[in-house]
C-alpha cells in the first residue's frame, strides 16, 4: 500500500516520475567535472548522491560494516555480498540523509552532483547469466508460430521455469551500441537438410525483458536454496534488452537452444532498483494462479509480482523522435524472480552476487502488449509502425535505436528503472 510521498531537501525528487526519494535506486557513475571516477551513487531527482563521499563524511557509519570499503569501488559486487538487513539499514539511512529537515542536509547537499553531467557503468561485475522463458503469452506466442496452436507451450513449460545460461561477458549498460550480428543463415526457410550461409543477420531483434541481481552470501555447491532464502536474496531489478538474431537462431538451436544468435549482447539499465521500493505496487499476476500446481519445492508463498508498466520505443537513423511500439507490464510473468532463483539452484548450483537473471521476453495478451519484433510482425508477416520518420519494420534497421521503459504509477508517486537504450550499427 502506498503511502503519503515523502518530501526530500533535493527539490527536483519532489513529484519526480523516475527517481522519487521512494525509490533510491544504487548504480555506478562517474562524473568528469568534479574528477569523480567510477563509484556507488544514488539516484535522487535530477541528481546523485556520491556514497564514496558520503562514506568519507562519515554520513554512512554504524550500519554494521565498513562503509568506506563496501562503497568505495566501482562495483556493488561488495554490497550485494552483504545481507538484507544491510542493505534496507542503507536504504533508510539514505532516505533519512535527503528528507527535507534532514539533519544532515549541509554535509549530504556536498555529496550531491548533477546528473545530467554523469556517465553510468554497469551496476556490478556479473559473474554470470542467466536469461528465462517466464511469460505464458510470449512462450504461447512463439509456440504458436512454430508448432501450431495446439502444441505452443511444451510439456515441461508449465512444471518450471525454462532457462538457459547466456554470456556475462556481452552484459552491457545503456547507451551501449550494438553491432549487427553475423552467423550461420539457413539457405531453405523450409529445409534445414540445405545448409546455411554466412552473413550478417537480417531478423535482427529487441526482447522487453526485467532482469535482477542475485545478492548476499553465495550458497554452498550442493546446497539448493528454498523460496525464504532465494527471496531475501533478491537484490534488486534492472530493465534488460536481450537482443536476438532471429535467423541465426533458426539454423543453431536445435539441440541445445539458441548459442550465437543470443551471446552478441544484453543491454541493461543502469540503476538499481529495490524489491523494497516495489513492494508498494505489489500485485497479482496476470496468471492469477498457477495450473497445474508447481511441486512443492517451486511453491512462491508470495506468488504474485509488481504493477510495472513496461514499454518499448524505436527512433530510425536520423528521426527526432521514438515511436512506442509496445506496451506491457511485469505481472505478465508466470514464473516469479523467486521461483526463478530457487529452481536454477535446485540441482545444487551455488549463486554468487552479481550474478544475473532475466525474465525471458515479457507479453501480454494484446498484440500491443507483445515484447518482441518476432510477435509485433508475427514472424514478418505484419508490419510494425509507423514510426516517427513514417517508416514501418518488421525487424530491426540498421541505425535504429530501441528504448525500454518501466515505471510505477500510484496514486501519490510514481517511480522509474531508467531507461535502457541500443541502437544498430552495421555488421
Amino acid at each position: 500500500t502506498q503511502q503519503p510521498p515523502t518530501m526530500s531537501f533535493v527539490a527536483s525528487a519532489n513529484g519526480h516520475d523516475q527517481f522519487p526519494i521512494e525509490n533510491l535506486p544504487l548504480g555506478i557513475f562517474s562524473h568528469a567535472p568534479s574528477g569523480r571516477d567510477a563509484r556507488v551513487g544514488v539516484a535522487i531527482g535530477d541528481s546523485v548522491l556520491d556514497l564514496r563521499a558520503a562514506s568519507a563524511k562519515g554520513l554512512l557509519d554504524g550500519l554494521g560494516f565498513a562503509a568506506e570499503r563496501v562503497l568505495g569501488g566501482a562495483a556493488l559486487n561488495a554490497f550485494m555480498a552483504l545481507t538484507r538487513t544491510e542493505w534496507r539499514a542503507t536504504r533508510a539511512r539514505v532516505r533519512a540523509l535527503l528528507a527535507a529537515g534532514s539533519a544532515r542536509e549541509a554535509a549530504a547537499s556536498a555529496c550531491l552532483v548533477a546528473r545530467r553531467e554523469c556517465a553510468m557503468h554497469l551496476p556490478a561485475a556479473v559473474g554470470d547469466y542467466t536469461d528465462f522463458y517466464s511469460s505464458k503469452e510470449h512462450a504461447t506466442n512463439v509456440g504458436t508460430m512454430f508448432r501450431g496452436a495446439a502444441n505452443a507451450l511444451q510439456p515441461n513449460w508449465l512444471r518450471m521455469p525454462i532457462g538457459y545460461h547466456g554470456r556475462a561477458s556481452s552484459v552491457v549498460p545503456s547507451g551501449t551500441p550494438v553491432t549487427r550480428p553475423k552467423g550461420q543463415l539457413q539457405v531453405d526457410k523450409a529445409d534445414a537438410s540445405k545448409g546455411a550461409a554466412h552473413g550478417a543477420c537480417r531478423l535482427l531483434d529487441f526482447e522487453l525483458e526485467v532482469a535482477f541481481f542475485v545478492g548476499g552470501p553465495p550458497n554452498a555447491l550442493g546446497a539448493p536454496l528454498d523460496a525464504a532464502a532465494a527471496s531475501a536474496r533478491i537484490f534488486g531489478f534492472v530493465l534488460c534488452n536481450d537482443w536476438s538474431a532471429r535467423d541465426v537462431q533458426k539454423f543453431e538451436y536445435v539441440p541445445l537452444g539458441p548459442f550465437g544468435a543470443k551471446n552478441f549482447a544484453t543491454t541493461i539499465s543502469c540503476w538499481v532498483v529495490s524489491p523494497d521500493a516495489l513492494e508498494p505496487f505489489r500485485c497479482a499476476t496476470s496468471a492469477g494462479v498457477q495450473d497445474p500446481p508447481p511441486l512443492a519445492y517451486l511453491d512462491d508463498p508470495r506468488y504474485g509480482s509488481y504493477d510495472v508498466a513496461l514499454e518499448v520505443a524505436l527512433k530510425p537513423a536520423g528521426a527526432e523522435a521514438f515511436a512506442v511500439v509496445s506496451t506491457s507490464n511485469l505481472r505478465h510473468l508466470y514464473w516469479t524472480p523467486t521461483q526463478q532463483l530457487v529452481h536454477h539452484s535446485v540441482t545444487g548450483c551455488d549463486m554468487r552476487p552479481g550474478d544475473l537473471l532475466a525474465s525471458g521476453t515479457i507479453s501480454g495478451s494484446a498484440p500491443g502488449a507483445y515484447g518482441s519484433m518476432l510477435e509485433l510482425s508475427w514472424m514478418g508477416s505484419r508490419d510494425v509502425g509507423p514510426l516517427a520518420d513514417g517508416s514501418t519494420r518488421t525487424f530491426l534497421q540498421d541505425g535504429d535505436a530501441v528504448k525500454l521503459a518501466a515505471t510505477c504509477r500510484g496514486a501519490t508517486y510514481s517511480l522509474g528503472f531508467g531507461d535502457c537504450v541500443g541502437a544498430v550499427l552495421p555488421a
